[in-house]
């Protein structure tokens, strides 16, 4: 099969996601909405409800009462988009992003003084982007939409009063639907035409984690969340009629690895309605050099789609937050906090499918407990980019024809509202 490097359909489309998601790259926060509320700051050592099966499992041990998490927040995007655009023409619209829903799920049972089990449901990366039919970036990635949902048992065990381990297997799936337009090189056929591919598989990693009870009032947590291989096969699909290509279908394959991350936070009781946060997290986004679909089957006017390949060469990045609670009595918890997120992309390989840069995000959050068998917990985080440029160009004579040149300016933004419910047997 020819390798070109064609970067208009599958690309980064099944790996990454939106720069408006709450974290960097295409990994998503969303886990907790207490947690959220900090801005993320303290997540693997406050362990303050069942959402503590993701943010370190070691928390379990801490409580004491069977326990089940379950909450969703909405992400609000917006990107003004201004410069040249594509070489191809297209009009230049920022509301790509439509409105994004993370969803999540905990329980918790302790089992004895020592012994903790759980169970856990999230989504820690995903992807939802939608340029349009006449957008200018529609030849680098008109369209993607990616989602993988883990489930995770949990077990966890107290050694004493002071130190907890806990280890979770993750069973991870991947699917995704991703697509890209190509210009017409033929008067006799204007109109565009189109590349779709559809994949999904299903692959285990792992999440463990310590806590360790420093001082009567200081806790930290760290844990380790593991890398993930997957290999996604489905279909691709190209509708290309200057070349004969009338829905041609072809198996495809692609295999890529989510990062591997560690979270070291820290909790710290100043008095009894006080308390401090303050976290960082070291991501391996490095492992992200480049983006390989092999289409099987190709010949002939398909043969140039045989291998479909673009170079990400993306950086390890670290996050770091500080956060605060306040009880304002015995049903309200007040929270704040403030992050700061690197980017893993390069101003070389940035895409129009993830043009984040560097941002900072500032958290609002709150906690009713009308019983002590009931919480309701509420975030809200505001989130902007430095600005980041695009300027992708054709790398051979058949890219330019097909895809053009895209060069553009964003400035990204976001809103993210959060709630959840914890109910205590």
């Amino acid at each position: 099969m020819k390798k070109v490097m064609l970067k208009t359909s599958l690309g980064i489309a099944v790996a990454v996601a939106s720069s408006q998601l709450l974290a960097s790259g295409f990994a998503l926060n969303e886990q907790s909405i207490s947690g959220m509320g900090t801005g993320f700051a303290g997540r693997s050592s406050s362990a303050e409800d069942a959402s503590t099966v993701y943010g370190n499992p070691a928390g379990m041990s801490r409580l004491k009462r069977e326990q089940i998490t379950v909450g969703a927040a909405a992400v609000i995007a917006k990107s003004d988009i201004s410069g040249p655009g594509s070489s191809k023409g297209g009009e230049t619209d920022g509301d790509m992003v439509p409105l994004v829903g993370v969803p999540m799920g905990y329980y918790v049972k302790p089992l004895d003084d020592h012994w903790s089990v759980g169970f856990g449901v999230y989504v820690p990366f995903g992807l939802v982007t939608d340029y349009g039919s006449d957008d200018a970036a529609r030849y680098w990635g008109k369209k993607s939409h990616v989602e993988v949902v883990t489930f995770q048992p949990t077990v966890s065990y107290a050694f004493n009063d002071k130190v907890s381990i806990g280890f979770g297997p993750t069973i991870n799936r991947i699917k995704g639907e991703l697509g890209s337009n190509l210009a017409s090189i033929s008067p006799l056929a204007p109109a565009d035409g189109e590349v779709k591919i559809k994949g999904d598989d299903t692959a285990v990693g792992y999440n463990i984690g310590i806590l360790v009870q420093a001082t009567d009032r200081t806790r930290v947590g760290l844990t380790y969340h593991s890398m993930v291989d997957y290999k996604l096969e489905g279909k691709t699909k190209i509708n290309y009629p200057v070349l004969g290509l009338n829905d041609s279908k072809f198996d495809a394959s692609l295999k890529i690895k989510t990062p591997e991350s560690v979270d070291f936070s820290i909790t710290h009781e100043l008095d009894d309605r006080w308390t401090l946060y303050a976290g960082s997290t070291w991501t391996r986004w490095s492992r992200l050099e480049a983006i390989t679909v092999n289409n099987e089957g190709t010949s002939g006017a398909s043969a140039q789609f045989g291998t479909i390949s673009e170079e990400q060469n993306w950086h390890d990045t670290w996050a770091h937050a500080i956060g605060a609670s306040y009880k304002l009595n015995k049903e309200w918890t007040l929270r704040t906090g403030f992050s700061v997120d690197q980017s893993p992309t390069n101003n070389t390989n940035r895409s129009p499918r993830i043009p984040t840069g560097d941002r900072k995000i500032f958290s609002v959050g709150a906690g009713w407990s009308p019983s002590d068998d009931l919480t309701i917990d509420v975030a809200y985080s505001y989130l902007w980019e430095e600005d980041t440029k695009v300027n992708n160009q054709p790398d051979s004579p058949i890219e330019n024809a097909l895809k053009g040149s895209y060069q553009a300016k964003y400035e990204n933004s976001a809103h993210g509202v959060g709630a959840s419910l914890t109910y205590r047997f």
